[in-house]
């Protein structure tokens, strides 16, 4: 017995003194443990543990989220007499948005870089190194938020937290950005697929979006994630938080029609949701006003549209569903339509009004100072769109028209427009209702409706501002590559000077003593004047005659100069312009900072070429 404690001891004492000498002294008792399985295990072995690690963790806060979220929302809605809601409605979504800024303010310091835009940012140029403060400052703000009556989604919150816990995962056990940047998409996935419980939904939205222009062999951390997200959304979740759909008609290849004309409808209101989305944007970054004050702007007009259309209250999928079941007269009943006599012409003038504003609520909570995103948002309208085409084709007097599967169809065709990720919609509508025999009307609508998107913008206008600084990868693989370097880092700054006034000989004696074969001509303040390759020099340089010529008679001009802030994308493309392989870098003032060689900066992409395709 005394054999086999000390052999348990002397186990013990060389466990230790493995992480010890790894640094790690100060570590957490079970991040020691996996330090020591990260040693022990193969790559492969070790990704799948962390991707269940990380599923598991991102999906509890996707859970936490929808659970305190929907309590919120169920207690207005449904515990509060009518006119008492239309006091909620009057507060809680201005107390919302305006929390959610001080929040941001005080605690958060102002940085409040959101939306899935961030993540992508964070994966093309700050090697897939996320904040550990957004782990958790998603799921405040977003809870104050759509919780209080924001009309927004908490998919992109969640989706943003569980990178954030992949990210900060991959950080604490020092894996390469490859890695780092799977286990990133695997915490968004497990985000995704614990918000819908649709784990194939989640993987789709890491392929479509997240990991645009990264290329990748091993997705099964992915896989992990995604099933350990959605296995914890089916067991804590109670059932009328879950985005689930019991109600629906088998396919009929006769409808075929109403699905080709749904695909168009939900492609025109996709654009003109996003067109809505950017001009109130543009909007709220011109008014001269505070960051609060924006906030207290933008929270009064979502009251307003909250009070006057109820549905626009929150993420709205209660509204979907009450389409689905056949329930509309009971979303009317809590507005003022209430007054009127409801019949189907007052039905649809209240939808068409719906739709026409959520495009307003939602940007008004994103934009004046709310945390939220477009998923829900995209979901809602489409589902709206689908019910009130649907009820239009009943009234000019179309029979047997298939009416939930056009509430259904119409949520993935809205969301591929929006979000331009028609597979993701393809797949979350299918899982979330069961209806897998609905592939082929999803596909219908969802990819008449992306195509639509893509004519008007070939990328998603949330990310078009990114995509064109080269900012966040594209689908364009060679570009993404080159748009991962950075100038700075091929600027030779030791570059040799020489003044225009100087003598001749002065030049000689670089040459003769220095490495250079070019040449920076610059005035007293250090500005570009000119330049001067060893060409240039050498008929001057092996005379015998003295040399009468100045430095000033012989420089010539560059035949292009190059700013730190050009991408090397750019820079190539000048190097090709100009024909020549070394080009001089200038601030804006003009003043010389150092060369910059096309050779080096081809020699990192092939370095980074290899790494990638590895």
């Amino acid at each position: 017995m005394k054999i086999h404690n000390r052999k348990k001891y002397l186990s013990f004492l060389k466990f230790k003194r493995d992480f010890q000498n790894f640094g790690l002294e100060k570590a957490r008792s079970y991040e020691l443990i996996l330090h020591w399985l990260n040693n022990r295990l193969s790559r492969n072995q070790f990704l799948v543990l962390s991707g269940i690690l990380v599923g598991c963790t991102a999906g509890l806060a996707g859970v936490l989220l929808k659970t305190l979220v929907h309590n919120i929302h169920h207690f207005i809605t449904t515990k509060v007499h009518f006119e008492y809601q239309i006091l909620f409605y009057i507060i809680f979504p201005f107390l919302g948005i305006v929390l959610t800024t001080l929040i941001v303010l005080t605690i958060f310091k102002g940085q409040d870089r959101k939306g899935i835009g961030a993540i992508l940012y964070e994966v093309a140029q700050n090697s897939s190194i996320v904040s550990s403060v957004k782990m958790y400052s998603q799921i405040v703000q977003s809870a104050v938020t759509v919780g209080l009556g924001g009309s927004a989604g908490l998919e992109s919150p969640i989706a943003v937290t569980g990178a954030a816990i992949g990210s900060n995962y991959a950080q604490t056990y020092r894996l390469s950005y490859k890695e780092r940047t799977l286990l990133l998409a695997a915490g968004a996935t497990a985000g995704i697929a614990s918000a819908f419980n649709a784990p194939i939904a989640g993987i789709m939205f890491a392929f479509e979006i997240l990991l645009t222009g990264v290329v990748f062999t091993d997705f099964i951390p992915l896989v992990v994630a995604a099933v350990c997200g959605s296995l914890l959304s089916r067991i804590l979740l109670q059932e009328d938080v879950l985005f689930r759909f019991y109600t629906r008609e088998a396919f009929n290849y006769k409808n075929v029609p109403y699905y080709l004309i749904l695909g168009i409808v939900t492609g025109l209101y996709a654009r003109y949701f996003v067109v809505i989305s950017q001009k109130v944007e543009h909007f709220i970054k011109e008014l001269k006003l505070s960051r609060l004050r924006k906030a207290m702007f933008g929270g009064a007009v979502l009251s307003l549209l909250c009070v006057l259309f109820p549905p626009l209250f929150g993420e709205g999928y209660e509204t979907v569903k009450a389409f689905t079941n056949g329930d509309t007269h009971r979303i009317i009943e809590n507005s003022f339509f209430r007054y009127f006599e409801i019949k189907n012409f007052t039905i649809i003038i209240f939808l068409v009004l719906v739709l026409l504003l959520k495009a307003f609520a939602t940007s008004f909570t994103i934009f004046s100072g709310g945390n939220g995103g477009n998923f829900a948002p995209s979901l809602f309208a489409g589902g709206t769109v689908g019910y009130l085409f649907a009820i239009i084709c009943q009234q000019i007097g179309f029979t047997e028209v298939p009416v939930t599967n056009l509430v259904l169809v119409g949520m993935a065709g809205a969301m591929s427009g929006v979000m331009y990720a028609p597979l993701t919609a393809i797949f979350l509508i299918a899982e979330s209702s069961f209806g897998y025999d609905l592939f082929i009307p999803l596909m219908i609508v969802s990819i008449i409706s992306y195509l639509i998107a893509k004519w008007f913008s070939p990328i998603s206008p949330e990310l078009k501002s990114l995509a064109d600084q080269g900012k966040i990868f594209t689908n364009k693989h060679d570009k993404n590559i080159l748009f991962s370097l950075k100038t700075d880092e091929f600027i030779d700054r030791y570059s040799q000077t020489v003044h225009e006034n100087a003598p001749i000989t002065e030049l000689f004696d670089r040459v003769k003593n220095g490495d250079k074969n070019i040449f920076a001509i610059t005035d007293e303040k250090k500005k570009l004047r000119g330049i001067l390759t060893l060409d240039d020099i050498r008929p001057y340089l092996f005379t015998n005659d003295e040399v009468s010529v100045t430095i000033a008679q012989i420089m010539k001009a560059p035949p292009a100069v190059i700013h730190p802030e050009d991408q090397p994308l750019n820079i190539l493309q000048t190097f090709d312009d100009t024909g020549v392989w070394n080009l001089p870098v200038v601030d804006n003032n003009n003043q010389f900072i150092g060369f910059i060689s096309k050779s080096s900066i081809l020699m990192s992409y092939r370095q980074l070429l290899k790494e990638y395709s590895s």
